[in-house]
């Protein structure tokens, strides 16, 4: 249950980004589809970050340390862009138009994701 609650806030937060930041679009059919593209699209992010994400931290361990934890930024941009390379790879209506608009979409999903997290708490996560 937990998976899903945070697949779709990231799709939620998925959403919100394509109407904030201008570069970042989805472009579905009809809404059936244009939700379908957002949960998919979701999912890839989530791969995305959790089996890249780790091991770019250890490997990028000195970068991190050097510009005090601003590398992360460029990180999760380059991820967006990879979501996005995926995306099209699948022929998803999904597209992010250059580094700009994926670090600025990288930026949007994290602190809507979080704000929806704080909003409402996983189930699972409890501590």
């Amino acid at each position: 249950m937990g998976f899903l609650i945070r697949l779709a806030a990231t799709a939620i937060a998925l959403w919100i980004t394509t109407l904030i930041v201008p570069g970042v679009e989805v472009t579905g059919r009809t809404g059936y589809h244009t939700v379908f593209t957002l949960l998919v699209v979701a999912l890839i992010f989530g791969l995305v970050n959790a089996v890249l994400k780790p091991v770019i931290r250890v490997v990028g361990c000195v970068f991190y340390l050097l510009t005090l934890g601003l590398f992360a930024l460029v990180v999760n941009a380059l991820l967006f862009l990879l979501t996005d390379r995926i995306a099209r790879a699948l022929d998803l209506p999904f597209q992010v138009d250059g580094f700009w608009a994926a670090f600025w979409g990288a930026i949007v999903m994290a602190v809507v994701t979080w704000l929806i997290s704080v909003a409402v708490p996983d189930p699972a996560d409890r501590r």
